[in-house]
């Protein structure tokens, strides 16, 4: 049974359900789903490609915000990474690389959990960290909550880089919340009034949406972060993703930021190809700050994946990215790859970083290299 034939199913047993339902299914399905079915969407031969894909740095500058923060926590015995949707793991394999070569000590206490609902892309992990995993300081498992070999009582840094955007959204225009039907084979959008909740959501976080408008709220991310602070006892989070601030949206950027990915072809039609295309929104870090503040985590700043990473690079001016270059074409490449990270026509200036903290000195935690443009 195709995806298609499952949800016309429970249309036609239930009703039009929400967007968030729709999208939920569409990317979630255990058997259908776009992250069920493969785990070869990542990458430039994919359907799109994060930080990692583009060059090893990104770990690699990671892996040196992660030591300044295990510095900051006064060099736990041992600490946690936990990454949430860890994708082909590129990122974790740089960042335990280059912390072995270069942070031994903090190498020595770190361990790194991948969690992956994904039983296609946990076997893809395993087998790529395999080396990593057999010498005890990685593992793939599948709940964040409660992931088998996870401590609850350790340090923690808890990463999640573009895991927001995937998230299933609810969405609302001037007309109501937007419902998925069936009809004649075709998926159609009806209205009906929203839940109290989204327009309390929608009053607090983001705008209501005018004539022609779309917005979208997230209760998915808010338990998300939930989850996240009921997990950081003593720790960091950071969180990437591209989005935007409540301001940004009161500006009028940022509303009706649905969008599907196929073979890096972009389209405003999340129904054509259920289970087959990737379908993502731009994350609300407003919501997502006040929700990690309201489960007691505390904001330590918000900032461009620009400011951030240039901040974390400019003490040994990016020497990590340009160490294995030998020739000046591998440093002019590497240039260019480091150009696309950081500058506003690249991935700089779209993605955003909202890092906060619970049991951490803020004074301390203010010297973080990756803030400084946030002080």
């Amino acid at each position: 049974m195709r995806l298609r034939q499952i949800i016309e199913d429970e249309i036609r047993r239930q009703g039009p359900i929400s967007f968030s339902r729709y999208m939920e299914l569409c990317l979630y399905h255990p058997e259908h789903g776009y992250y069920s079915r493969h785990a070869g969407q990542f990458g430039k031969a994919g359907d799109f490609y994060t930080s990692s894909d583009v060059h090893a740095v990104f770990g690699r500058l990671l892996a040196r915000q992660f030591e300044q923060m295990w510095r900051v926590l006064d060099c736990p015995p041992r600490l946690e990474v936990v990454e949430l949707g860890p994708g082909r793991g590129l990122f974790a394999r740089d960042v335990l690389d280059w912390s072995q070569k270069k942070f031994p000590e903090f190498f020595g206490a770190a361990r790194y959990v991948l969690v992956e609902s994904s039983p296609a892309l946990r076997g893809a992990l395993r087998e790529r960290l395999k080396d990593q995993i057999e010498a005890g300081k990685a593992s793939v498992v599948e709940s964040f909550d409660s992931p088998g070999d996870v401590a609850s009582n350790v340090s923690t840094i808890v990463f999640a880089n573009e895991f927001f955007d995937a998230l299933p959204v609810d969405v609302v225009d001037h007309r109501g919340e937007l419902r998925v039907d069936s009809r004649d084979g075709r998926f159609v959008e009806t209205f009906a009034a929203p839940a109290p909740g989204l327009l309390e959501s929608l009053g607090r976080y983001s705008v209501r949406p005018e004539e022609h408008e779309r917005v979208e709220v997230s209760p998915s991310a808010i338990r998300w972060m939930e989850r996240i602070a009921a997990r950081l006892q003593r720790g960091f989070a950071v969180l990437i993703d591209y989005g935007y601030s409540r301001a940004e949206q009161m500006a009028g950027r940022h509303r009706g930021t649905v969008m599907a990915y196929r073979q890096h072809t972009a389209s405003d039609d999340p129904y054509a190809a259920p289970g087959e295309q990737d379908i993502t929104t731009h994350v609300n870090f407003t919501a997502l700050q006040a929700a990690g503040e309201a489960a007691g985590l505390e904001p330590l700043g918000f900032l461009t994946q620009s400011q951030f990473l240039i901040g974390i690079g400019e003490e040994n001016q990016f020497a990590d990215a340009f160490e294995d270059c030998r020739m000046p074409q591998e440093q002019a490449k590497v240039a260019l790859q480091l150009k696309h990270l950081v500058t506003p026509a690249g991935m700089g200036e779209t993605f955003h970083v909202l890092v906060m903290a619970r049991g951490v000195e803020k004074e301390k935690a203010a010297r973080l290299s990756g803030l400084s443009f946030a002080r």
